[in-house]
């Protein structure tokens, strides 16, 4: 099997491990949060991030992958900026109607694009362009209700906004520049992260529900469900950094958009959750701009892969064939030169 369709392989499994965890994980905390009470998403995190680095200590010491150190002063900025970033957007769910809310995180996918034009001088082409829109229309529609505005919860979505895009670009450029995987960066800036949501936390969560996570009467049920969140979440970590490392972070929200219909999905199926006609029609169209993206972004790498092996195939100019150094002029002998043939300028055209 060759280097590319291992490269492939990888992909669609880190994908398809992203979705299945994350929409196993929505459900899990669904029953927790909804059907019994425990409304810490924020604690609850930090709790997920602190469960994670055991697990990756663990494997670790099981020797499953290598620890490779880097710099610790991009991996501290790095975990504290994402630790930020889940504190954000929680405050601006609590701050927010859930319509507006849903606008903030259909709003992630342009501010990226946008982002990596500016810094990276990243092309997306005008195929990308128009599936992603079609794809954020379909999204919009299937999720976003009221739109009720307030200046406090703006500003938190805005800084919500900025800094996942940043967080999320950040984990592609650091695997790519230290040459690290999605496991080692996950492993060395997980304490970072559980730390920054361990500390803000408990009182983020008291000014958003009013309750003490402390003071909750914590039964047997409420304890297994958050021992299964806490599992299922070990696996959500690390599909997270897998798919942005081997993909990017536009196509990671797609994805992201991609679990959202298959919760309101089985969020009707399991749960019996009210569901619309206009819930229907917003999912069919979210899927035809993800089936759009999937397609051009397909063709757009095939494309280069065709161009790169083409470019590689072409000979260099200063490599020279010996019989054709002969027919540029090279002696044959007696005296005896041969006539050089007349190249055209705009010869690499016709080859």
């Amino acid at each position: 099997m060759s280097e590319g369709n291992v490269f492939q392989l990888g992909t669609v499994g880190a994908l398809s491990l992203s979705v299945i965890s994350s929409v196993s994980i929505v459900i899990c905390n669904k029953a927790l949060i909804s059907t019994l009470g425990f409304t810490f998403a924020t604690t609850l995190t930090s709790w997920h991030l602190l469960v994670t680095f055991c697990s990756l200590h663990v494997a670790l010491w099981m020797k499953l992958f290598e620890h490779k150190p880097f710099d610790a002063r991009a991996v501290m900025g790095f975990g504290i900026l994402n630790g930020i970033s889940i504190g954000l957007l929680n405050l601006s769910l609590g701050f927010n109607s859930v319509g507006f809310y849903q606008m903030t995180k259909l709003a992630i996918i342009p501010c990226t694009v946008l982002l990596e034009t500016i810094f990276f001088r990243k092309q997306f082409s005008k195929s990308i362009q128009g599936a992603l829109l079609i794809l954020l229309a379909g999204v919009g529609i299937a999720t976003v209700t009221d739109l009720q505005l307030n200046a406090l919860g703006s500003i938190l979505s805005l800084f919500a906004v900025v800094t996942t895009c940043i967080a999320q670009i950040m984990t592609n450029t650091i695997q790519k520049k230290f040459k690290v995987s999605s496991t080692q960066l996950l492993y060395q800036s997980c304490p970072y992260q559980a730390i920054t949501l361990f500390v803000i936390g408990p009182f983020l969560d008291g000014l958003l529900t009013n309750k003490n996570v402390f003071a909750f009467k914590y039964t047997p049920q409420v304890l297994f469900f958050i021992v299964l969140s806490c599992l299922i979440s070990v696996s959500v970590n690390f599909s997270t950094f897998l798919v942005i490392g081997k993909t990017s972070p536009v196509t990671y929200q797609v994805l992201g958009h991609l679990k959202t219909c298959l919760v309101l999905g089985f969020g009707y199926i399991l749960l019996h959750d009210p569901f619309s006609w206009r819930n229907i029609f917003g999912i069919l169209i979210a899927i035809i701009g993800m089936v759009l993206y999937s397609y051009y972004c397909t063709v757009e790498s095939q494309q280069k892969t065709n161009e790169a092996i083409t470019q590689f195939a072409q000979p260099k100019e200063n490599e020279t064939d010996p019989l054709i150094s002969m027919e540029n002029g090279a002696t044959l002998g007696d005296g005896i030169v041969a006539k050089a043939p007349v190249w055209k300028s705009n010869k690499d055209l016709h080859a």
